[in-house]
């Protein structure tokens, strides 16, 4: 009877969460704020309900420190127990950062530590520490008690407020602040107890019981952000790059930001609704005063509250009123206050900041930045042949094909299905002899079958998360019957990451590379569709406590075993859904599993961008919608903008019509060929962004403001971005469009990047919406590199010579790079690269060489070529082009030119100049 019954439970969850079965966002699935007790408790503070004081104020191993204690019983708790003193740390580093820690007095009783994220914070940053060697103690403005103050750079310093406390960061000569928390007393700080008799802390939702064994130990606090016109960040949400209010007069029953992971299939536009990832990094931006950053590295549920002009109007508490600001309120399940304050002052200064912490995005290899295509699933080894050679009889250049979890022996991973795929190996060779490549899925979720020696070895070794009884815990995914290795645990890691060696996974060769899905983790039974709360980890940590991070983690160990797998010499490739803070070193996320419309077309692009703001360079959406059946024109817009997604990859749900770009007829079928190839004569520009993110943290795709950072018009608009400096590209989002408004930000020209028409700065220019691309213009000022030759794949195109398209400005001038290295070792790290700087001024082109010149240097060499070099905007007609060294003349024209196909006027173009990308050389323009 047993028997009979699991499988009867079996059979009902198959059907409930089978694939087939999954067509939108069930919304009574997923708690929202009331029914999220840390929640809605902290949005119940008002304002000054913090009764906090910092005492014992000094300084101690560098860093100021201190207890806060409460002034008077906290009205908004009844606890039975005294509140303990919480202790303060205050420390400052380098670059303009301050950190702020907040935790339970380690040196009194607790139930227990509370969980500090480990693996986050990048090595060497505590070396960046400045040590404080005394305090300043004074009272600020018409303060009846004392502030601690410590200096942060020339131009800020931070104050601790003693009485109330507050924390703040402020100008040094003018007095105005930069970012303050805790300035309207929200702060509160839940403490771990010992369960007594009578306490009834189990918290329900649905079927499912959260045991809750040490009771509530949230933690809340606001944050504000002075001289900011709008904040940025906190993915991941299907929302404008710019966040909205969601509390406030006017904004009535609004739910704050959601951070915690979660596999919301068909997630809505426009809503703050938690999704795959979740990065507690807010940006803020205005004219005023420039950009300053707020991050807390906390990996349990969060939910963020943008406060609304007024929402404080009745509290009574005065801020310094001549200074604009945004007010947020954080609030967060468990953890501990570990927050850092970025002050700027510019955006790219923020975002330099931040990586500083949390690491810098890890440099892909060529081929994984240019076109994937992917299909839940691709049937068999004919199919994959079939595909691919069907891209080549079309002419469509491609890289990477996918296979998704069909390809497995029953959804056990690293194993094939031997009838659909009796031969792995020489289906990948077949692929890579093209220099092509493939991803495979692999997902956290371990089916529970005893022949299976994946979950035989972590069962037997203890490996896996256990649930609040301490057993294995058994969930259900994609197999059936799953559990869920512990990540948390570095010994568990590693031997995670040795299954990628070709010796452990069977079939599997170099050109293979990973993809990790449903890593929130997924979990159909459980609570909100992941694992409960109450499960628990390494050390005794509980899943709430690391949640978010869980993805992260498994991101990390499969990360690290391709690594392993190369003899720590070839960059891996991983894809993952779920990610948190740092992901950026360990690969490649994208937006989910959206849906053919309109409407998530136009979200992908603020979506990406505010990935970009929060380190995660390598980004982008599903081409086409994951779930549904895109009309052509729908499809065909996609591919134009997904053309220039950091990440280009089509994807398709399985119950989906077949969508390769060939079967749409013919002149869809030009069209999509012309945007993928579009996306590979500037793949010397994205992979040149790609060493820039790598280096700085700067993301390869930018909000306008980031590179226009005092033109208000830019400051709320994101269905136009940058690529790099030096691109402007305007996404078209309806259906039947027969014209496009275009911001074009500055006092200089821009040119369409087909035709070379140039266009006034500062202006909104209406222009017609033609089928065949979306509007891009070329800045002026900057030069672009390309490669104009068609091949297959990125492979193909190693020895191909370079066009260098200069754009000129009013004071005829412009510069720009160009990166180069193998495309796929970590030799670039030890000066195994050509990094060229390109200027052109006074009618002369210089190529001068941007690589360190260190000892350590290895020899990187390239004989490509430089076929043709085009100046837009050029003054006068000149006839002739002389190159040093050797004296030499190249042939130059003036007029007409094709370029890309398309007839263009007043372009000057330099033919066959004959010059070696690598050499230093002048090209004088007579």
């Amino acid at each position: 009877m047993r028997t009979l019954s699991l499988f009867l439970l079996s059979l009902l969850l198959l059907l409930l969460f089978s694939p087939s079965t999954v067509h939108s966002w069930k919304k009574d699935e997923f708690r929202n704020c009331n029914q999220t007790p840390f929640c809605k408790r902290a949005r119940g503070r008002k304002p000054g309900s913090c009764s906090l004081v910092a005492t014992d104020v000094s300084v101690s191993d560098g860093d100021l420190v201190a207890k806060l204690v409460p002034k008077e019983p906290d009205p908004d708790h009844d606890d039975q127990e005294p509140v303990k003193p919480l202790a303060l740390t205050l420390s400052v580093y380098g670059d303009g950062i301050m950190r702020l820690k907040i935790d339970e007095d380690q040196s009194l009783e607790s139930p227990k530590r509370r969980f500090q994220v480990p693996d986050v914070i990048v090595d060497g940053f505590e070396s960046k520490k400045l040590w404080l060697q005394r305090l300043s103690t004074e009272k600020v403005g018409s303060d009846e008690h004392f502030s601690s103050i410590v200096y942060l750079s020339d131009d800020y310093e931070g104050v601790v407020r003693h009485d109330p406390f507050e924390v703040y960061v402020r100008e040094r000569l003018s007095g105005d602040r930069v970012l303050s928390m805790n300035s309207h007393g929200l702060l509160d700080f839940e403490q771990l107890r010992t369960k007594k008799e009578g306490d009834e802390w189990e918290e329900r939702f649905k079927s499912h019981t959260d045991s809750r064994p040490y009771g509530p130990q949230s933690i809340s606090f606001d944050v504000s952000f002075y001289g900011a016109d709008f904040v940025y960040g906190i993915p991941e949400h299907a929302t404008s790059l710019a966040l909205k209010p969601t509390r406030g007069p006017g904004i009535d029953h609004s739910e704050p930001y959601r951070l915690f992971n979660l596999d919301v299939f068909e997630y809505i536009p426009e809503s703050p609704f938690g999704i795959y990832g979740s990065i507690p990094f807010m940006i803020s931006h205005g004219k005023a005063r420039g950009t300053s950053g707020f991050f807390w590295l906390n990996a349990a549920e969060m939910q963020i509250d943008v406060l609304g002009e007024g929402w404080d109007a009745d509290s009574g508490i005065l801020l310094p009123s001549s200074q604009k600001r945004v007010d947020t309120f954080w609030m967060s399940e468990a953890g501990i206050v570990d927050a850092f304050f970025f002050i700027g002052p510019g955006p790219k200064d923020v975002v330099k900041q931040y990586i500083s912490v949390t690491g810098p995005p890890a440099m892909p290899q060529l081929f994984a930045t240019a076109y994937h295509q992917c299909r839940w699933n691709y049937r068999d080894e004919e199919d994959v042949e079939n595909v691919d050679s069907k891209f080549d009889e079309h002419d469509i250049p491609y890289d990477v094909l996918w296979l998704d979890i069909e390809h497995t022996d029953g959804k056990r991973y690293f194993t094939w299905d031997r009838v659909l795929f009796p031969h792995p190996e020489e289906m990948q060779r077949k692929l890579a002899a093209k220099g092509r490549h493939m991803v495979t899925i692999v997902d956290p979720h371990i089916k529970r079958d005893e022949s299976y020696h994946i979950h035989k070895e972590a069962s037997m070794k203890g490996y896996y998360v256990k649930d609040a009884s301490g057993n294995d815990y058994d969930g259900w995914c994609w197999p059936g019957s799953s559990s869920y290795t512990d990540m948390l645990n570095p010994e568990i890691r590693s031997w995670w990451g040795d299954k990628f060696s070709f010796e452990n996974y069977v079939g599997s060769t170099p050109s293979l590379y990973i993809w990790n899905d449903m890593n929130e983790p997924s979990v159909f039974n459980g609570p909100e569709l992941t694992m409960p709360r109450d499960a628990l980890h390494y050390g005794g940590v509980e899943h709430r406590e690391l949640h978010n991070a869980y993805g992260y983690y498994f991101h990390m160990a499969t990360s690290d075993g391709l690594i392993k797998r190369g003899n720590g010499n070839d960059r891996p490739f991983v894809l993952s859904r779920a990610l948190f803070a740092g992901s950026q070193r360990y690969g490649a996320v994208w937006t989910g599993d959206n849906s053919a419309d309109w409407d998530h077309l136009r979200v992908s692009v603020p979506m990406v961008l505010t990935l970009g703001l929060t380190g995660i360079s390598f980004s982008g959406a599903d081409v086409g919608g994951f779930f549904g059946n895109p009309e052509p024109e729908l499809l065909v817009r996609w591919y134009q903008i997904g053309a220039y997604y950091p990440f280009f990859r089509g994807h398709a749900h399985h119950d989906t019509k077949r969508r390769e770009p060939w079967l749409f007829g013919e002149r869809n079928t030009e069209l999509m060929r012309d945007a993928i190839r579009t996306r590979y004569m500037l793949l010397p520009l994205f992979y040149t962004l790609f060493r820039e993110a790598n280096v700085t943290g700067v993301p390869v795709v930018r909000p306008l403001w980031m590179e226009f950072p005092f033109d208000e018009a830019t400051f709320d608009k994101d269905e136009a971005f940058m690529v790099g400096n030096s691109l402007l590209v305007q996404g078209i989002f309806t259906e039947r469009a027969k014209h496009v408004s275009v911001y074009l930000p500055g006092k200089e020209s821009w040119y369409d990047l087909r035709t070379g028409t140039a266009y006034l700065g500062g202006k909104t220019h209406k222009l017609d919406a033609p089928e065949d691309h979306v509007p891009a213009f070329q800045r002026a000022g900057t030069i672009l590199p390309r490669r104009d030759r068609i091949r297959r794949s990125t492979t193909q195109m190693v020895n191909d010579p370079y066009t260098l398209v200069i754009a000129l400005n009013s004071s005829q001038a412009a510069e720009g790079e160009l990166y180069i290295d193998d495309g796929k070792s970590f030799e670039f790290k030890h000066g195994a690269y050509i990094h060229r700087r390109f200027v052109f001024k006074e009618g002369k082109l210089t190529s001068l060489n941007m690589a360190a010149a260190t000892s350590g240097n290895l020899p990187f060499k390239s004989e490509c070529i430089i076929e043709r070099i085009i100046l837009l905007g050029h003054a006068g007609g000149p006839k002739n082009a002389l190159i040093e060294p050797g004296n030499l003349k190249a042939q130059i024209e003036f007029g007409p030119l094709l370029l890309q196909g398309r007839r263009s006027s007043g372009v000057l173009t330099i033919r066959k100049p004959g010059i070696r990308i690598a050499d230093d050389w002048t090209i004088k323009v007579l």
